[in-house]
């Protein structure tokens, strides 16, 4: 990888938000599972605290030699529900043990406590997720997920009702802390291996022993090159300035992660294509559709453009490298994106328009605000919609809510750095409780069947 690949970008940085948004440092647990949780958690230390030593001071001098800056570094480690399956115990000590790894290394998040139960509950499982409340509330950095559904299993219903308690409870027991538990907390339906990208990245049980994810950024970048474009361009001729900018972009993304790679003797695995927006004025994926010719994100035509964006970005980005992973395509979190909570403020962008939205783009239904009064099965249902999208349409959909106790429509909730803040967003409330409580498993659809 030349350097001069990408000196075109680099004007791009100071003016444009242009970011490397996260180094993430896979790391699998498998050789410290042990039937003594508390020798499991020495392991873990030991592990992490060596394999990931120089990832921040690796980090910080690539953002000093190149000038790009890279904003997070952050660690993925296998998920946390295999190792309570052998060891027992109380699985907030291994929350614990993480949360002491990250403020070892200085580290901005760690994520894996995790569970997949897409098919139905393993050993550790249900520990693992009556525990992420506490887990959550004990701990700054370290982030949750479950994977509830999948195109090949279907959706595990008893988990969804599962985890609409778990989104209210978490946000209990952190409201004194601006319900801060359920923003580190996602629940996925085909959920990916090699995410860089918090609070949904754990280390898949197929990946190496550790390996360097990189996640690019540069929401300021596409809509800075389309403000500049003539308004009278055909949305083809915008799809391709769009894949020329994703290209420059994730030719950046590849010379940092192949430096980190080298410097710090870890095999490179992806780079995530994924525009991540921030809630920094120019760094909005809301004003990149609006660059098109919206209004305001919201209106409709939005999720055409939003389809096309993503497919634009993915085209780009795979010209640029062959480490192509993660998720790839365009973030929609609400909290972290100023044209999003700008639309959602003016009642144009709804619960209901966000989950069209989902059907096209990246992850799904992400950092939104509800009322904190907000019934668990509702969140369920949230769940169990946003999880169907996913399963037939093979694609990875997620969820990450968050309950604002004390709160209703038209307050604001504000979590401060790249999560943000925003207005309460309006739910609907009907009742469907008979249907969640229901339990069972939504069988896998027909074209899981491909074999």
């Amino acid at each position: 990888m030349q350097t001069d690949d990408i000196q075109r970008t680099i004007r791009m940085i100071d003016e444009e938000c242009l970011d490397i948004r996260t180094i993430t440092m896979g790391i699998s647990l498998l050789d410290c599972i042990d039937t003594d949780i508390h020798a499991s958690c020495r392991k873990i230390e030991e592990k992490i605290c060596t394999k990931a030593k120089d990832l921040v001071s690796v980090g910080e001098e690539i953002s000093h030699t190149y000038g790009i800056p890279v904003v997070n570094k952050r660690i993925s480690v296998t998920p946390i529900s295999m190792l309570v399956a052998a060891s027992g115990g109380d699985p907030v000590e291994y929350a614990v043990t993480l949360e002491k790894c990250a403020r070892r290394l200085g580290v901005n998040f760690i994520g894996g406590y995790s569970a997949l139960v897409q098919k139905g509950y393993a050993a550790g499982d249900r520990e693992l997720i009556d525990s992420i409340p506490e887990a959550l509330a004990r701990t700054q950095h370290v982030c949750a997920s479950v994977n509830v559904g999948s195109t090949k299993a279907g959706i595990n219903m008893d988990a969804v009702r599962q985890m609409g308690e778990i989104v209210v409870e978490s946000a209990l027991k952190t409201k004194d802390d601006n319900c801060m538990g359920p923003a580190k907390l996602v629940v996925f339906c085909n959920a990916v291996e090699d995410n860089p990208f918090m609070a949904g990245a754990f280390h898949g049980t197929g990946e190496a022993d550790c390996v360097i994810n990189v996640g690019v950024s540069g929401p300021g970048v596409v809509r800075a090159v389309l403000a500049k474009a003539d308004k009278n361009l055909p949305m083809d001729t915008i799809a391709d300035l769009i894949k020329r900018t994703a290209f420059k972009i994730t030719r950046m993304g590849q010379l940092v992660g192949s430096v980190a790679s080298q410097k710090l003797g870890v095999p490179f695995g992806i780079v995530d294509l994924s525009l991540a927006p921030t809630p920094a004025v120019g760094d909005s994926v809301a004003h990149i559709l609006e660059e098109m010719g919206l209004e305001t994100c919201g209106a409709y035509g939005t999720t055409a453009c939003l389809a096309m964006l993503n497919d634009a970005v993915k085209k780009g980005g795979v010209m640029a490298t062959s480490n192509v992973g993660g998720l790839s395509g365009a973030f929609i979190p609400v909290s972290e994106d100023a044209g999003m909570i700008r639309a959602a403020e003016e009642g144009v962008l709804t619960m209901e328009k966000l989950e069209a939205m989902t059907a096209v783009c990246s992850v799904g239904l992400d950092m939104i605000i509800i009322p904190g009064s907000t019934k668990p099965e509702i969140i369920s249902g949230i769940i169990a919609d946003e999880a169907a999208i996913g399963m037939v349409n093979s694609k990875t959909t997620a969820v990450r809510v968050i309950p604002a106790i004390g709160k209703d429509v038209g307050d604001t909730l504000d979590f401060g750095g790249l999560l943000g803040g925003g207005p309460v967003m309006p739910v609907n409330q009907t009742k469907n409780d008979v249907m969640i409580h229901r339990g069972g498993r939504i069988p896998a659809p027909i074209q899981a069947l491909k074999n």
